[in-house]
């Protein structure tokens, strides 16, 4: 563990802005993670992580106390896995999509669709990333972290999570704390091993998405070289002189509404319906069963609609900036808010805002942001 000088938010983010915090630490071993964190705890001090930097939007005020880069990095495969599974345990600091790369080209499935996100892997369970129907949740086996109430460190298993949509029970809502406060050490995630060659690929949302026929058999590499093909043409893969790429990926949450209220959209608005529970547990007082069961009540399933066709539809196309700001909507994918060169978080923060402002009016609705916002309100 050493304290380094700060660095600018600006230099550490996918968005490329935000000013230097107070005070900056670099952690390059577990042990030195764990080290940082109950040194700046038993301080009282404020404190941050930072890991991959790509779903934060950092503001243009100085941030009042420690930053703690998590720097770890590696995996290597432990036991325990089913039969025709491998398991892998992975420090938090480790790339992404380094990691989707060694096992795509080792014949492990499970993490291909999800090509092409940036970041670090100890970040992918607090929101539960995903893309084209795989999530992490699919393959995570349990994470070990470390808990600020406490500063004692722990194995959870991934049930214990309240992995959903988006979300976990370490994730910081806008405007709100984690249910859990605690950093991730490292994950262990069980990938099926497959192999290198063609096989069917089932999931139909993944088959639509790269435009696969149904029985149609494709390798893990065709899949990943496809989907960072799709990833890119939205403007979702990092590439250093395109400021579309200059974002913190989708800004906003697909909202998720009670079938009343979806119903009230324009019928042309794609929507996808959330599982409910198909199979409710019916509990009946011994003492109280006359031999008849009462009606089951079901209830409509909540729906998902999609954010980037709300902003569209509320007037705001792509390519779209307000007066001489330096921030505007993505020219590939109207769910990007990007850093058009220069831009503030300020400026980023006003666009989100104005965004928020004309789908609600048109819509009734609020979009919730994805990513970490710090010292920037909407």
């Amino acid at each position: 563990m050493s304290e380094v000088s700060p660095i600018p938010f600006s230099q550490l983010t996918t968005l490329r802005v935000g000013a230097a915090p107070e005070r900056m630490v670099e952690a390059r071993t577990r042990e030195e993670l764990v080290s940082a964190l109950r040194d700046v705890w038993s301080d009282d001090d404020e404190w941050m992580v930072l890991g991959g930097g790509s779903n934060l939007l950092v503001g243009d005020e100085p941030f009042p106390g420690t930053v703690i880069r998590i720097l770890t990095s590696g995996f290597q495969v432990v036991d325990g896995a089913r039969d025709g599974f491998v398991r892998l345990r992975v420090e938090a600091g480790q790339n992404w999509d380094e990691l989707v790369a060694y096992a795509v080209a080792h014949g492990l499935a499970g993490i291909e669709a999800m090509s092409g996100i940036p970041g670090t892997t100890g970040a992918a369970p607090i929101q539960n990333v995903g893309a084209y129907g795989q999530e992490i949740v699919q393959t995570l086996v349990e994470v070990e972290l470390i808990d600020e109430a406490t500063g004692e460190v722990s194995t959870v298993p991934a049930a214990d999570l309240g992995l959903g949509p988006r979300t976990s029970v370490l994730k910081r809502h806008y405007d709100s704390a984690p249910e859990r406060e605690a950093v991730i050490l490292s994950l262990t995630l069980e990938l099926e091993s497959v192999g290198t060659g063609p096989r069917p690929l089932h999931d139909a949302r993944l088959r639509g998405a790269l435009g696969v026929a149904d029985g149609a058999e494709v390798s893990l590499s065709w899949i990943r070289e496809h989907v960072l093909a799709i990833r890119a043409a939205k403007g979702m893969v990092l590439e250093g002189p395109d400021p579309d790429t200059h974002s913190a990926g989708s800004f906003f949450q697909n909202p998720i509404l009670p079938e009343a209220v979806a119903r009230t959209l324009p019928p042309e608005c794609p929507r996808w319906p959330v599982e409910p529970d198909l199979d409710p547990v019916v509990v009946i007082p011994l003492a109280a069963y006359d031999g008849a069961l009462p009606p089951i009540e079901s209830s409509r399933a909540d729906v998902k609609v999609p954010a980037a066709w709300l902003i569209e539809h509320a007037g705001i196309e792509k390519g779209f900036r307000l007066p001489r700001s330096r921030a505007g909507v993505s020219t590939k994918h109207a769910l990007a808010l990007t850093n058009r060169g220069g831009a503030t978080g300020g400026e980023v923060g006003e666009l989100a805002r104005f965004i928020q402002s004309r789908v609600a009016a048109e819509f009734g609705i609020v979009l919730q942001p994805e990513p970490v916002l710090v010292g920037v309100e909407l």
